[in-house]
């Protein structure tokens, strides 16, 4: 299962990489993540590592497998039977920037875990953007 959107912002592309990537507030202004908190010190960057807890998920420990600093990270989290990776990417667009936001999810289990837990994974991302949107349109 994959599962993109995305969206313009209008706000600096420097200010959407703040939020983006200051994980550890994600939980200040998005409703889909309870607590982000990191378990490594230093700068974000590959293979810093996040425990992420939502509503209605298991704690999962998630870890940048990509960075572009002020672009772009993936991380990918790990369960018995699939392997999910998430992508964040922003870049300038017009007077703004331009978010796109990607999970997918393989292993023999993904396609039980798509039909079990796709619609809400899909209004997660949807909530995550939306609430980036807003925060950094905001400031």
């Amino acid at each position: 299962m994959r599962f993109e959107t995305g969206a313009a912002i209008a706000a600096k592309p420097g200010d959407v990489w703040q939020a983006m990537a200051g994980i550890t507030q994600w939980p200040e202004f998005n409703p889909v993540m309870k607590r982000v908190e990191r378990l490594d010190d230093g700068d974000f960057g590959v293979g810093s590592k996040a425990r992420v807890e939502q509503p209605g998920m298991p704690k999962m420990v998630w870890e940048v497998t990509e960075f572009e600093d002020g672009e772009s990270f993936v991380w990918r989290t790990k369960s018995p039977g699939v392997t999910t990776v998430g992508g964040h990417a922003v870049r300038a667009e017009g007077d703004g920037a331009h978010v796109t936001l990607w999970v997918e999810q393989s292993g023999p289990l993904a396609p039980l875990i798509a039909l079990i837990s796709g619609a809400r994974t899909r209004r997660y991302v949807e909530t995550e953007l939306s609430s980036l949107k807003t925060r950094t349109e905001q400031t």
